[in-house]
This record gives C-alpha cells, structure tokens and sequence, in this order.
C-alpha cells in the first residue's frame, strides 16, 4: 500500500527518490566544500550567517580608502563658507559655539576670531558641486564622486579619532574595519591577503599612524592588515634567506605544519591554525607580491595620469597606483595612510603642498579604475579623522593662520561601489560650525560601508568575553540617500 501511494499519488519511486536524495547530498557536499563554514553552525542567535555568504546582493566587492591623516581643512576643500570671508576677524558668536568640547590648544583663548579661506572656490559638474582651487583634478571628478560634508565624531584627539574611524572604538585592540571585512567575507585572491595597508607621508606636519589601526584585534591573526613598503622588498621577510630555494621552503612549510597540527590537537588553539594559514599564504604570496607591486609595465599614458611621482615607491601617487593593482588582482580592502595634514598654523603655506601631494593622483584612481570598469565594484573613500575649525587658533595675522581639530562637522567624498554620483549630502551652517541637515555620524559610515559590501552590520558579530561585538558596537545606520 506505502509503495502504491507513493508511485501513484505523489509520482515518486524507489529511484526517483534515491536519484534525488544523491543529488541533494552531492550539493551539500560542493557547498561544504566551497565554504567551510556553511554546514557548522554559529551557535548564535539564530540571524547569523556564516562566514563567507553576504547577507544580501552587495554593490561593491572591494574598498580603497584613502585616509588623509591629520584632518584636512573642509573650509579649504569642500565646504564653501563666503560669510566667514564676510565676517573676517570678528568673534565666533557665542551662540554658535554653545557648549562646544575645545582642545587644550584653544580653550584658553580669549576670542575666536572667524577666518575665511584664502584659496578660491568654484562650482563644478552637472551637480555644482563646490570645491576649492587647491583641488583642481578632483574637481573634474565631481560627477563621479558623492561629497559628504556632514561627517561627525565623537573624539576631539588625533589618535582616538583615528583609531575610532577605523575600529569603531577610541579604544585600540579592536579589529580595524578591513579585519572584519576580511573576517566576514574573505578573500578573492587566494595568492594575496585581503587586507592590505599602504602608507606614505606628505609635506605638511604629520600625526603619526600605528599598527593598532591595522589590526586583527580579537578576530584571527590572518585578517590582519599587511604592510607593504617602499623598500626593495614590498613585504618584509617574504623573501626565502640566501641558500633556501622554494622547493626547500614548502619542504619546510610543510613539516612546520605538521607539527602546529599536532599542537592544535593537544591545545585546540584556534590561533595556531591562523598561524598555518599565515605561513601557506606567506608562501604564494613570494610569486605574486614581487608581480604586483611591478608597475614597470604600465602604460606610459598611465603613468602621465597618475604623475611622476607614481614611479617612486612610498609616495602617494605610487600608493595609489599600487591599491588599483591590488584591488584588481582580488585583495578585499587597501587602506591608504597619507600623513601630514595637521595645519595648526601655516595652513596657507602647508596646505597648498599637502593638496598638490593628493590631488592628481586621487582623481586618476578614479578615472583608472572607471576605463577599466572597475569603478562600479570598488568603493573609494577619501577623507580624515575629523575637521578644522572655522576660526584661527592662536593670534589671527595677516595673510596666514591655523585650524584647530573639530569634531562636529567635517567633509569627506566617496565614489564607485553604489554610491550616488554627482551629488553632495548634508549641509552646516554658515559658519562651518555646526550641521543643519543630514549629520552622518563615524558608525553610520561603517554601517554603509559594510551595507554596500552586502554585510548587515548589526549582524557581522564575533563574541568574545561574553559579549558579541561588532565594528559598530551598538550604533549607527545605513545612509540610504547615497546609495544608487
């Protein structure tokens, strides 16, 4: 009678139902297979992913940040303020500055006297979006790129500032935002780390960057970020020692990992299979790190977009050259470090120079990566960890003048990756003082960066010492208005 039902009211025999038992076996194997994790469980809440599957389509595939570190001036890049031209000299009203935290470099000043910049500002593109003279090429980018002139934070300091906008915490030993994209979507070159770090230094004062902000904090040590160099060796101690071939070194690799093997056995630390990780990808990245990190192929027309200084390592432009390479050869998340930008006085000599540094090479990133289709999967963020304030630290002079650090509004440009084209968002007063419209805070930047890469950032988590953690802690959204 069963096998009657079976064959006559649901169409389905003995081989039927083996052929497509077979079949589904055989797809949860393939799966297992292609991602390690799919089968294994989170034990969490129930909402959890597991690694290596996005949690919805993303727009983007990779990110290139260019940090600008020290916090460029927004009332010499983005934010056109004439009344602070109008009202020069005059004292920040009181009304405006309200209870505003000030650094123990201006706190004990007497007046606030109001400073317009001294460069000029244009529209540009079908937008009108306003940017300054100092930045001629991005200016010709700007229907390509989303101004964001209402970035804010919390910290008033360079380096919890920076470590903030990396990590999500003022705090260091958290993961960096590269880290968890790397932990939570891998890698797509299995030849390169999918994170990677660039820095360079410009010629203006610098703040000083750290492998803190870098780091794989609680996560494995394999997400985190690699520093390549300026030096003949890109990566350091890559390279086998004199008398060590690479047959010699798998052989040795090999039996290393046999042993780490036998101590995960006995220990179950999971930190030393990161370490066998680490040691196998140290391995293949000796063929394809010296084939990067080669820019003696490119194109001379490439190179003229990108300038001279793109030939020499160690320099923004070359660092910039290199992230395109590295970002279409699979790797995750470049992160740029371009020091120098810290103007307390002498903006108006150091500025000029710190812009002429970045200018060229940031707009031919874009357009490199747009002929080459790129630009539509790679994200770019260019910016710094906070503002400069709109009246002059110290004693106003004729002619020149410094910013000090402020945290209440900044500007900060993205393109590529799904974000809006051609458009500015959010608006401050007229001061340059506080935000009117659209304030998009440290954590809903990370929340829209991880949104575009198609992770959900409140449910990328990692629990360690009992609480589940993420990049950003218990904050932010998703800023749906820029994205395409």
């Amino acid at each position: 009678m069963e096998k009657e039902f079976l064959e006559n009211k649901l169409n389905v025999n003995r081989r039927h139902f083996l052929g497509k038992m077979a079949m589904g076996v055989g797809s949860a194997a393939l799966g297992s297979l292609l991602l390690p994790n799919l089968l294994k469980g989170t034990g969490g809440a129930g909402d959890e992913l597991p690694l290596g599957i996005k949690h919805f389509a993303s727009k983007a595939k990779r990110v290139i940040m260019l940090f600008q570190n020290g916090a460029p001036s927004q009332l010499e890049s983005f934010d056109y303020k004439p009344t602070l031209n109008k009202m020069y000299g005059q004292d920040l009203p009181a009304s405006i500055r309200g209870d505003q935290r000030l650094t123990g470099m201006t706190a004990d000043q007497d007046k606030f006297p109001l400073v317009g910049s001294k460069f000029g500002f244009n529209q540009y593109g079908k937008s009108g979006t306003w940017v300054s003279d100092l930045f001629p090429n991005i200016a010709k980018i700007t229907d390509d790129i989303c101004v964001v002139k209402t970035m804010h934070t919390e910290a008033i300091n360079h380096d919890p500032a920076l470590t903030f906008i990396q990590t999500g915490s003022q705090q260091g030993n958290r993961p960096s935002m590269g880290a968890w994209l790397s932990y939570g979507l891998g890698s797509e070159n299995k030849n390169l780390p999918s994170f990677c770090v660039l820095l360079s230094r410009g010629r203006g004062n610098g703040q000083g960057v750290y492998s803190k902000l870098w780091t794989n904090g609680f996560l494995d040590s394999n997400h985190q970020g690699v520093q390549f160099s300026a030096s003949e060796d890109p990566v350091l101690y890559l390279n086998n020692p004199d008398g060590i071939d690479m047959q010699s070194r798998k052989k040795m690799l090999d039996h290393l990992a046999s042993l780490n093997e036998m101590g995960y056995q006995e220990f179950g630390d999971p930190e030393i299979h990161a370490k066998i990780q680490q040691y196998e990808m140290a391995y293949r990245m000796q063929t394809a790190v010296p084939e990067i990190t080669d820019i003696s192929k490119e194109p001379d027309r490439i190179i003229k977009m990108y300038g001279a200084d793109s030939m020499q390592p160690g320099t923004y432009a070359s660092n910039c050259l290199l992230a395109r390479k590295l970002s279409e050869g699979g790797v995750r998340f470049v992160q740029l470090y371009h020091q120098g930008w810290d103007q307390h006085g002498n903006l108006v000599g150091e500025m000029p120079k710190q812009a002429e540094d970045v200018d060229r090479a940031s707009a031919a990133l874009i357009t490199d990566l747009k002929q080459r289709g790129l630009l539509d999967e790679t994200l770019v963020i260019w910016g710094g960890e906070f503002g400069r304030t709109n009246y002059c630290q110290g004693k106003l002079t004729d002619g020149n003048y410094g910013r000090d650090h402020h945290p209440r509004c900044y500007s900060i440009w993205m393109a590529g990756g799904g974000v809006k084209a051609g458009m500015s968002y959010g608006e401050t007063d007229e001061f340059g003082y506080n935000i009117v419209k659209d304030p998009v805070h440290v954590h809903d930047l990370q929340a829209t960066i991880m949104h575009l890469m198609g992770m959900d950032h409140e449910k990328l988590i990692y629990k360690y010492q009992g609480r589940r953690f993420r990049l950003t802690d218990v904050h932010g959204k998703v800023v749906k208005d820029i994205v395409a």
